[in-house]
């Protein structure tokens, strides 16, 4: 995946214009993507806007919810479920 592209839309989601924050929404970027190709067993192609789009959301709501204990979003769970289903599997216990 494309992390500038992601960036770039993560931080157009979050209002942010300055390059202040981008190191710590990078690493932010990188460990969805970690997280969802090593232990969601999602293999994340770059061409697919659905794919793309749920980086960018999930990343953002990741960094919405840094102080948070809340649960993730409900359509971020679905949308998760549903990459893992057409993934070939993969545990959603964890959900």
């Amino acid at each position: 995946m494309n992390e500038v592209q992601i960036l770039a839309l993560v931080k157009a989601r979050l209002g942010i214009t300055t390059a202040v924050r981008d190191e710590y929404l990078a690493a932010i970027i990188s460990g969805v993507i970690d997280e969802l190709e090593k232990e969601k067993g999602i293999v994340l192609n770059a061409n697919n806007a659905h794919h793309l789009m749920f980086v960018v959301d999930y990343a953002t709501w990741r960094y919405q919810s840094r102080d948070s204990d809340g649960a993730m979003p409900r359509h971020l769970q679905y949308r998760l479920r549903n990459l893992i289903i057409s993934a070939g599997g993969g545990a959603t216990s964890d959900l």
